[in-house]
């Protein structure tokens, strides 16, 4: 999709711009600093989402989004969410807070792909995850990954081929990856139990790995193991 950015604050342009560039799905086309600069880009190419600052100097971003003739989709952002009411009546796909949090951005476009009709499955039934990792967004399919380890702050993720080391939780990486592939074996450990070779005591072969099964977990792993296909 092809995207504008419209604020007046440089800091907020610069985490958009970075958030786009890092979306495998879009494409930024420029980026403004008021409503008169973003008419000017408008009439120069196709455009299908904004990114509109609701508190700008001289016109509004609801004010210049009403006055527009053939309306892009809309993403809404602001500081202030007393905004937000008359952003969502201008039939706005979402709004985001600042400051903005990229999974809290990667959601507001995951409602304009449906809005389009271009997320045509829902998310559980994607075959890849986004992961964030040393300043960029991979697009990691569910087969590449053996386990995944708590590190800290972190999940090093494994891959068949490489590391990653992600910006997450394991609860919530856990929630986003689907349940019929991955198991929990330890409050550490995540596996992808296709590709579980063995189980030997409380451990289970991972590639070259060796994962621990912890105690409270070991009979779910057991009996979903024993179904994994």
């Amino acid at each position: 999709m092809n995207c504008l950015i419209i604020d007046d604050e440089p800091l907020s342009r610069n985490v958009l711009k970075t958030f786009v560039n890092d979306h495998p799905d879009l494409h930024l086309v420029g980026e403004c600093k008021d409503a008169f600069e973003a008419m000017a880009e408008l009439n120069k190419q196709s455009v299908d989402l904004l990114f509109l600052d609701i508190n700008m100097p001289k016109l509004s971003g609801v004010n210049f989004y009403k006055g527009l003739s053939k309306k892009p989709q809309v993403i809404f952002t602001t500081a202030y969410p007393e905004f937000a009411v008359e952003g969502f009546e201008l039939n706005a796909v979402d709004y985001l807070m600042k400051p903005i949090a990229f999974e809290r951005f990667v959601q507001a476009i995951n409602k304009v792909k449906e809005k389009l009709g271009t997320l045509s499955v829902p998310e559980s039934a994607q075959d890849y995850i986004l992961l964030k990792a040393d300043k960029k967004v991979y697009r990691t399919s569910f087969d590449d990954i053996l386990l995944c380890e708590a590190l800290g702050d972190y999940v090093k993720v494994h891959l068949s081929d490489k590391v990653l080391i992600v910006t997450t939780t394991m609860k919530k990486l856990i929630s986003e990856l689907p349940a019929d592939q991955f198991v929990r074996t330890h409050k550490s450990f995540i596996i992808n139990k296709t590709k579980f070779e063995y189980i030997e005591g409380n451990q289970v072969k991972i590639g070259k790995h060796m994962v621990s099964i912890g105690q409270s977990y070991r009979e779910e792993v057991l009996r979903q193991l024993g179904s994994a296909k």
